[in-house]
Protein backbone atom coordinates (compact mmCIF):
# COMPACT_ATOMS: atom_id res chain seq x y z
CA UNK A 1 0.00 0.00 0.00
CA UNK A 2 1.39 3.29 -1.56
CA UNK A 3 1.88 6.34 0.93
CA UNK A 4 -1.33 8.40 -0.06
CA UNK A 5 -3.34 5.17 0.29
CA UNK A 6 -2.27 4.76 3.71
CA UNK A 7 -3.45 8.17 4.54
CA UNK A 8 -6.49 7.86 2.84
CA UNK A 9 -7.35 4.80 5.05
CA UNK A 10 -5.87 6.79 8.15
CA UNK A 11 -8.51 9.08 7.55
CA UNK A 12 -11.33 6.93 6.70
CA UNK A 13 -10.74 5.13 9.89
CA UNK A 14 -10.75 8.60 12.27
CA UNK A 15 -13.72 9.70 10.55
CA UNK A 16 -15.34 6.75 11.61
CA UNK A 17 -14.27 6.83 15.09
CA UNK A 18 -15.58 10.11 14.93
CA UNK A 19 -18.71 8.73 13.46
CA UNK A 20 -19.41 6.22 16.63
CA UNK A 21 -18.42 8.01 19.11
CA UNK A 22 -20.59 10.86 18.20
CA UNK A 23 -23.83 8.83 17.92
CA UNK A 24 -22.95 6.83 20.99
CA UNK A 25 -22.83 10.81 22.82
CA UNK A 26 -26.12 11.66 21.45
CA UNK A 27 -27.69 8.71 22.71
CA UNK A 28 -26.45 8.33 26.28
CA UNK A 29 -26.46 11.87 26.51
CA UNK A 30 -28.48 13.81 24.55
CA UNK A 31 -28.14 16.27 21.43
CA UNK A 32 -28.42 19.41 23.43
CA UNK A 33 -25.63 18.14 26.16
CA UNK A 34 -23.25 17.34 23.13
CA UNK A 35 -20.06 19.04 22.52
CA UNK A 36 -17.11 18.89 20.30
CA UNK A 37 -15.40 19.44 23.86
CA UNK A 38 -17.20 15.90 25.09
CA UNK A 39 -16.56 14.35 21.54
CA UNK A 40 -12.76 15.08 21.23
CA UNK A 41 -12.20 14.14 25.40
CA UNK A 42 -13.96 10.49 24.25
CA UNK A 43 -11.76 9.66 21.33
CA UNK A 44 -8.64 10.94 23.01
CA UNK A 45 -8.17 13.66 20.00
CA UNK A 46 -8.46 17.55 19.70
CA UNK A 47 -11.35 19.63 19.06
CA UNK A 48 -9.26 20.68 15.95
CA UNK A 49 -9.07 17.15 14.96
CA UNK A 50 -12.56 16.94 14.68
CA UNK A 51 -13.14 20.50 12.83
CA UNK A 52 -10.73 19.19 10.15
CA UNK A 53 -13.82 16.36 9.47
CA UNK A 54 -16.82 18.59 10.84
CA UNK A 55 -17.45 22.07 10.83
CA UNK A 56 -19.49 21.82 14.25
CA UNK A 57 -22.42 20.05 15.73
CA UNK A 58 -24.67 19.91 13.66
CA UNK A 59 -22.85 18.78 10.63
CA UNK A 60 -21.82 15.98 12.60
CA UNK A 61 -25.52 14.78 13.48
CA UNK A 62 -25.99 15.41 9.41
CA UNK A 63 -23.33 12.92 9.32
CA UNK A 64 -24.71 10.70 11.17
CA UNK A 65 -28.51 10.82 9.89
CA UNK A 66 -27.60 10.74 6.64
CA UNK A 67 -25.45 7.76 6.78
CA UNK A 68 -28.63 5.80 8.51
CA UNK A 69 -30.93 6.96 6.33
CA UNK A 70 -28.52 5.84 3.01
CA UNK A 71 -29.29 2.14 4.58
CA UNK A 72 -33.14 2.69 4.68
CA UNK A 73 -33.02 4.22 1.33
CA UNK A 74 -31.38 1.34 0.19
CA UNK A 75 -33.60 -1.22 1.25
CA UNK A 76 -36.53 0.84 0.16
CA UNK A 77 -35.57 0.95 -3.82
CA UNK A 78 -34.83 -2.54 -3.42
CA UNK A 79 -38.08 -3.05 -2.02
CA UNK A 80 -40.12 -0.99 -4.80
CA UNK A 81 -38.12 -2.70 -7.65
CA UNK A 82 -38.60 -5.97 -6.34
CA UNK A 83 -42.55 -5.83 -5.88
CA UNK A 84 -45.29 -5.72 -8.77
CA UNK A 85 -47.47 -5.51 -6.83
CA UNK A 86 -47.70 -1.85 -5.17
CA UNK A 87 -49.75 -2.56 -2.07
CA UNK A 88 -47.35 -5.85 -1.73
CA UNK A 89 -44.30 -2.96 -1.70
CA UNK A 90 -45.99 -0.87 0.50
CA UNK A 91 -46.32 -3.86 2.92
CA UNK A 92 -42.48 -4.92 2.84
CA UNK A 93 -41.64 -1.16 3.17
CA UNK A 94 -43.60 -1.08 6.70
CA UNK A 95 -42.66 -3.95 7.57
CA UNK A 96 -38.98 -2.49 6.92
CA UNK A 97 -39.28 0.08 8.44
CA UNK A 98 -40.42 -1.85 12.09
CA UNK A 99 -37.92 -4.34 11.12
CA UNK A 100 -35.19 -1.57 11.21
CA UNK A 101 -36.52 0.11 14.45
CA UNK A 102 -36.37 -3.09 16.27
CA UNK A 103 -32.52 -4.47 15.06
CA UNK A 104 -30.94 -1.08 15.19
CA UNK A 105 -32.92 1.53 18.19
CA UNK A 106 -29.97 3.09 18.61
CA UNK A 107 -29.96 4.42 14.67
CA UNK A 108 -33.51 4.71 14.57
CA UNK A 109 -33.28 7.17 18.08
CA UNK A 110 -30.71 9.20 16.08
CA UNK A 111 -32.25 9.60 12.50
CA UNK A 112 -36.15 9.38 13.69
CA UNK A 113 -36.15 11.20 16.75
CA UNK A 114 -33.09 13.48 16.96
CA UNK A 115 -32.70 14.19 13.26
CA UNK A 116 -35.34 17.20 13.50
CA UNK A 117 -32.47 18.90 15.12
CA UNK A 118 -30.35 19.20 11.63
CA UNK A 119 -33.35 18.80 8.89
CA UNK A 120 -35.38 21.90 10.42
CA UNK A 121 -39.25 22.32 9.54
CA UNK A 122 -40.69 20.46 7.00
CA UNK A 123 -40.40 23.33 4.17
CA UNK A 124 -36.95 23.36 5.17
CA UNK A 125 -36.24 19.24 4.92
CA UNK A 126 -38.50 19.15 1.58
CA UNK A 127 -36.11 22.10 -0.49
CA UNK A 128 -32.41 20.49 1.16
CA UNK A 129 -30.87 17.47 -0.81
CA UNK A 130 -30.14 14.75 1.71
CA UNK A 131 -30.77 11.00 1.91
CA UNK A 132 -33.46 11.34 4.57
CA UNK A 133 -35.06 13.63 1.57
CA UNK A 134 -34.71 10.85 -1.22
CA UNK A 135 -35.42 8.19 1.76
CA UNK A 136 -39.04 9.85 2.57
CA UNK A 137 -39.89 10.34 -1.23
CA UNK A 138 -39.03 6.60 -1.90
CA UNK A 139 -41.50 5.73 0.70
CA UNK A 140 -44.05 8.24 -0.83
CA UNK A 141 -43.67 7.14 -4.21
CA UNK A 142 -44.68 3.66 -3.06
CA UNK A 143 -48.01 4.92 -1.17
CA UNK A 144 -48.66 6.86 -4.54
CA UNK A 145 -48.80 3.59 -6.65
CA UNK A 146 -50.85 2.46 -4.27
CA UNK A 147 -53.04 5.43 -4.62
CA UNK A 148 -52.70 5.51 -8.34
CA UNK A 149 -53.41 1.33 -8.65
CA UNK A 150 -56.67 1.76 -6.95
CA UNK A 151 -55.52 0.02 -3.36
CA UNK A 152 -55.70 2.70 -0.93
CA UNK A 153 -58.12 6.06 -0.59
CA UNK A 154 -56.53 8.87 -2.35
CA UNK A 155 -56.25 11.06 0.85
CA UNK A 156 -53.31 14.05 0.63
CA UNK A 157 -49.92 11.82 -0.67
CA UNK A 158 -48.22 13.59 2.33
CA UNK A 159 -50.88 13.28 4.98
CA UNK A 160 -50.98 9.36 4.20
CA UNK A 161 -47.70 8.83 3.90
CA UNK A 162 -46.87 10.64 7.34
CA UNK A 163 -49.99 8.65 9.06
CA UNK A 164 -48.53 5.11 7.92
CA UNK A 165 -44.62 6.12 9.19
CA UNK A 166 -45.68 7.39 12.55
CA UNK A 167 -48.16 4.62 13.53
CA UNK A 168 -44.53 2.16 12.74
CA UNK A 169 -42.81 4.75 14.11
CA UNK A 170 -45.23 4.45 17.64
CA UNK A 171 -44.37 0.16 18.15
CA UNK A 172 -41.06 0.98 16.98
CA UNK A 173 -40.43 3.00 20.13
CA UNK A 174 -41.85 0.47 22.49
CA UNK A 175 -38.19 -1.40 21.92
CA UNK A 176 -36.21 2.16 21.78
CA UNK A 177 -37.80 3.21 25.16
CA UNK A 178 -38.13 -0.42 26.52
CA UNK A 179 -41.63 0.23 27.58
CA UNK A 180 -42.38 -2.22 30.30
CA UNK A 181 -45.65 -4.17 29.44
CA UNK A 182 -46.53 -7.90 28.91
CA UNK A 183 -46.67 -7.42 24.93
CA UNK A 184 -46.76 -10.18 22.76
CA UNK A 185 -44.02 -11.22 20.05
CA UNK A 186 -43.52 -8.14 18.47
CA UNK A 187 -43.32 -9.81 14.84
CA UNK A 188 -46.31 -10.51 15.00
CA UNK A 189 -47.30 -6.85 16.38
CA UNK A 190 -45.71 -5.81 13.06
CA UNK A 191 -47.51 -7.76 11.27
CA UNK A 192 -50.65 -7.26 12.18
CA UNK A 193 -50.58 -3.22 12.53
CA UNK A 194 -49.09 -3.08 9.20
CA UNK A 195 -52.25 -5.53 7.56
CA UNK A 196 -54.74 -3.19 9.57
CA UNK A 197 -52.84 -0.39 8.66
CA UNK A 198 -53.51 -1.63 4.76
CA UNK A 199 -57.05 -2.75 4.83
CA UNK A 200 -57.89 0.50 7.11
CA UNK A 201 -56.97 2.75 4.30
CA UNK A 202 -57.28 0.50 1.71
CA UNK A 203 -60.51 1.52 -0.57
CA UNK A 204 -62.54 -1.51 -0.38
CA UNK A 205 -62.89 -0.92 3.64
CA UNK A 206 -63.45 3.63 2.74
CA UNK A 207 -66.94 3.80 4.95
CA UNK A 208 -68.93 6.81 3.79
CA UNK A 209 -68.26 7.92 7.55
CA UNK A 210 -64.65 7.93 6.77
CA UNK A 211 -65.42 10.09 3.65
CA UNK A 212 -66.64 12.89 5.74
CA UNK A 213 -64.01 12.44 8.05
CA UNK A 214 -61.30 13.06 5.28
CA UNK A 215 -62.52 15.15 3.41
CA UNK A 216 -60.67 17.99 4.39
CA UNK A 217 -57.65 16.60 3.22
CA UNK A 218 -58.70 15.37 0.16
Amino acid sequence: MGAKAKRDKHKDELRREILNAARALCINEGYEKFSMRKLAGKIGYSPTTIYFYFRDKDDLLFAICEEVAEHFFAHLSTIRKAYGNPLESLRQALLCLIEFGFNNPNEFRVLFLKGHEVYGTLDAFMEKESMARHSYFVFREIVSDCIVGGELQEIDIDVLTQALTLAAHGLVALTVYEVIFPWVDRNILAHTLVEGLLRGFGKRFFSNANDRCFAGVL
